[in-house]
């Protein structure tokens, strides 16, 4: 499924979104991956209904795995730990719990009628798009 949306950002620049998947084929605690204009993403979502959208691509191996990471907490704050080496990282902001050498890229993520929305900042660096984003989306 694929259809970019055009918003504005905070500073008022126009800001693309992508449809990724309807909010129903994602299972709480689950991660799953999703490639959007050759940028991989793992979407979270949490028991309580909130949606987080980070990279899929683990910070400390380079290896596309962010999606398979496991889902807790610290505190108050959501997060992903690594399936590999178990770093920990902050769902809302990408910062690394156990390491301050790596931070796990966030994305700006929204739902819009039962739809799951992506926006890849890149998408709003390089202007507007001829054509429309190439969505892949793996579910389990």
């Amino acid at each position: 499924m694929h259809t970019p949306t055009d918003s504005h950002d905070s500073a008022g620049t126009a800001a693309e979104w992508t449809s990724v998947c309807a909010l129903d084929s994602l299972e709480p605690l689950w991660g799953e991956a999703a490639l959007i204009d050759g940028v991989q993403v793992a979407l979270v979502l949490l028991p309580d209904g909130s949606l987080y959208a980070v990279s899929n691509q683990d910070p400390a191996t380079g290896s596309f795995v962010m999606s398979r990471g496991i889902v807790g907490s610290r505190g108050a704050r959501p997060t992903l730990a690594s399936p590999l080496h178990k770093q920990v990282y902050d769902l809302e902001t990408g910062e690394c719990f156990t390491s301050l050498d790596y931070v796990l890229r966030t994305f700006p993520v929204r739902i819009d009628h039962g739809t799951v929305q992506i926006q890849v900042r890149e998408q709003a660096e390089r202007g507007a798009q001829s054509e429309p984003a190439v969505v892949e989306f793996a579910a389990a």
